[in-house]
């Protein structure tokens, strides 16, 4: 047993059964959409979650087609949101944006849109003010989800990125975000380990989502890290416990797949796209 976030937290006794992994595609970057479709499925992994740019090589259309034809369940389609920052030239483009994300999310059966706040517009030191721009504009968001049928995930990322890619880091701050959205119908959240591993104040947080915990990402943060982005490590390649965290998932009610999501340019990026797979298969029962 182990103290953690002020409370004593047992380490998960049950291997995490193969139907509830869940890899996402990106951790297969070097394939494009149909390779790493069937590749999962050649393994025996039948969920995934879509990335938005190898979708859209291929088209919607095709990209459903696919999935269908290799019985894959998609948990997200990632990443959407970005209302702030460099992605979005004004609040109504990046409406626009979303409301096409969550159209092409129904329509590869999605059960979200995976959403992040984005960072700073160049310029801009105001981080509140930015929050509460990020804050209506996700507001804006409700009622076009709830029409295409499609949860939204909100996911905080590492504080390192907040500049360039979210204003919200702590799990704690995204749960501010949904009470004030006050649309549990519709907003929930995605937890991934590499991004908040760090919070001393998690357990806590995560006991506090409760049922708003939708999405739980999985990888590892290499103790010698070249890029904050796009140098993830296999997990138990690094410093983050991913059992425990799940541990903490699952305390607080959460009973969704667990999703690897691997950015390594230099890395798994580089290998056999079988062999990433069969290491995660390989490492599913001591660290995941």
């Amino acid at each position: 047993m182990s103290l953690a976030g002020g409370r004593l937290s047992n380490m998960p006794d049950t291997v995490l059964p193969l139907e509830r992994l869940s890899i996402h595609q990106v951790t297969l970057m070097q394939c494009d959409f149909r390779t790493s479709i069937e590749r999962l499925a050649h393994h025996g992994v039948r969920q995934t979650a879509v990335w938005l740019d190898k979708l859209n090589e291929i088209g919607t259309g095709d990209g459903a087609r696919i999935l269908e034809a290799n019985a894959m369940s998609v948990n997200a389609l990632c990443p959407g949101g970005l209302v702030s920052g460099a992605h979005a030239p004004s609040m109504e483009a990046a409406l626009e944006m979303n409301r096409r994300w969550l159209d092409q999310a129904a329509s590869i059966g999605a059960a979200s849109l995976v959403v992040i706040t984005g960072g700073l517009p160049r310029g801009e030191t105001d981080l509140f003010a930015v929050r509460e721009r990020a804050l209506e504009s996700f507001h804006r968001l409700i009622e076009p989800a709830r029409a295409a049928g499609v949860r939204l995930a909100f996911e905080p990322l590492h504080p390192m990125v907040c500049g360039g890619r979210s204003v919200i880091s702590r799990v704690a701050d995204a749960l501010d975000f949904l009470d004030a959205l006050n649309a549990d119908d519709v907003f929930g959240l995605a937890v991934d380990s590499y991004a908040v591993w760090w919070d001393l104040d998690l357990a806590a947080a995560l006991q506090r989502a409760g049922p708003r915990l939708l999405h739980f990402h999985v990888s590892d943060w290499l103790r010698d890290t070249d890029n904050i982005r796009f140098d993830r490590g296999m997990p138990g390649d690094g410093v983050i416990d991913n059992r425990k965290l799940r541990q903490w998932m699952e305390n607080a009610g959460f009973k969704g797949p667990v999703e690897v999501e691997i950015f390594s340019q230099k890395n798994w990026w580089r290998r056999d796209p079988d062999d990433v797979v069969r290491t995660i298969l390989d490492r599913r029962a001591k660290f995941l």
